[in-house]
């Protein structure tokens, strides 16, 4: 006897049953791609759910990356370089900047420099003076004067992050050996000093004996760091080094690497060729930095935060989809598929779902924060002197990269679908004859 399969309802879900079958999870796919456009507006709120999550994750992502290179950039270029060198009594000192303990090895700071530079992967290496001053004519009652080989330490960093230049705005840097000066344009502005003016000012030299000193200002710099454009009074160190009787001595030297990777084998070097009386520190060491990356496992809980809360709307709209649908469900059972087949079904609709979701979202978090690495956010003009102590410039760009936009796309994906997997299952148990008598 032949079936016909036309008219034999039984005959025709059989066939439809092997057609499944032979298809395997390409057909249960296009089903489940199909099932999401039957309500479009119930599938607009669930993209919208899980677009929004992956869009925080993108833009708070960018925004941590943004200020940890920021304070990474600081550090390395106003304070450590890659690698800093200075005496063991400075160090254990060095919140009152003391200059009676320069770095000793025997040598001058050119012949150790020198020694320094002749290690591979080592760029420069600058001698640098930071010194207590007090004003005596000016509303700013006290600075920090910051001894510089300029002419080589601005050829050699961006001192101004967020214009990637040295900084100047008005006038010249001094001159070596000259009694001159260049002040920050914060400084300035509240100083009434401008270019031309005099600073007198007194400080202690390295035979604690008191230094009076009238530099006359030559340029006013804006580094985007309100610290050094507040607080610092830049000179040349030679002339630094003749006021405070330092001699050929330098307090510290930078070294700045041709990557920074590389800063851990220097500083091994450099601890190797000089006495034991000095301190070598990396810029991994700098509180701040090691802080930041402390943290960054704290940041990615807030970020599943947003995902699991996103992932709850999709919970509950595969559930209502399985209450919604429950005759549909029984019909699936009635044409022979597999409880575990229509799990698959109703999991790929999730799937999709989640996948679109991430999709627009780090599509938008992307662009925003593409636009953000260019243009800058003034964190300055938002938290004023509040984090002055930290070292983070007025300007932050935000971080944007393909492994950020992997990341969030992959975690908005993964989570979403692994908490829709319950109601998913739930789809399982319906008995198809309780589901059609509902």
């Amino acid at each position: 006897m032949t079936v016909d399969y036309k008219q034999d309802g039984t005959g025709a879900a059989i066939k439809i049953t092997q057609r499944i079958r032979q298809g395997g999870a390409v057909t249960l796919i296009k089903i489940a791609y199909r099932n999401i456009w039957r309500n479009k507006r119930r599938t607009f709120f669930c993209i919208a759910a899980v677009g929004i999550a992956v869009f925080f994750i993108v833009l708070y992502s960018s925004m941590i990356e943004g200020m940890l290179k920021n304070i990474i950039d600081i550090v390395q270029i106003y304070d450590l370089g890659h690698v800093k060198v200075v005496s063991s009594q400075y160090d254990a000192e060095n919140e009152y900047m003391p200059v009676q303990y320069p770095v000793s090895d025997g040598k001058s700071w050119k012949e150790l420099a020198a020694s320094i530079k002749k290690i591979p992967g080592v760029r420069a290496v600058f001698p640098r003076i930071s010194s207590l001053a007090t004003l005596q004519e000016s509303t700013t009652k006290h600075a920090v004067l910051w001894g510089l080989c300029i002419e080589d330490e601005m050829a050699a960093n961006h001192f101004n992050l967020t214009d990637r230049s040295d900084g100047l705005l008005e006038g010249r840097w001094p001159e070596g050996g000259t009694n001159e000066c260049a002040i920050g344009r914060v400084f300035a502005h509240k100083s009434g000093l401008s270019v031309g003016d005099r600073i007198p000012l007194k400080t202690v030299s390295a035979q604690f004996s008191d230094k009076i000193w009238s530099p006359v200002i030559t340029g006013i710099f804006n580094f985007d760091y309100i610290k050094y454009d507040e607080q610092f009074i830049i000179v040349d160190i030679e002339r630094l080094q003749r006021l405070l009787v330092l001699g050929e001595g330098t307090q510290s030297l930078v070294i700045f690497a041709d990557n920074e990777k590389e800063s851990g084998v220097i500083a091994a070097k450099v601890r190797s060729m000089l006495w034991q009386g000095n301190v070598v520190t990396e810029w991994r060491d700098n509180y701040w930095v090691a802080m930041m990356e402390m943290v960054m496992p704290i940041y990615m809980m807030i970020f599943l935060v947003f995902l699991i809360v996103a992932s709850f709307l999709i919970i509950n709209t595969v559930v209502m989809i399985v209450h919604e649908r429950i005759k549909e469900i029984g019909m699936m059972g009635c044409l022979g598929m597999t409880r575990a087949e229509i799990v698959k079904v109703f999991f790929f609709e999730s799937l999709f779902l989640a996948m679109f979701g991430a999709f627009a979202g780090v599509i938008v978090g992307g662009v925003i924060a593409g636009i953000g690495s260019v243009y800058p956010i003034r964190m300055g003009d938002m938290y004023g002197d509040t984090f002055s102590e930290m070292p983070l410039g007025n300007a932050i760009f935000l971080g944007i990269s393909p492994f950020i936009i992997i990341r969030a796309w992959l975690l908005g994906v993964v989570v979403t679908s692994l908490f829709t997997l319950i109601p998913s299952l739930k789809s399982a148990f319906v008995e198809p004859v309780e589901a059609l008598r509902r």
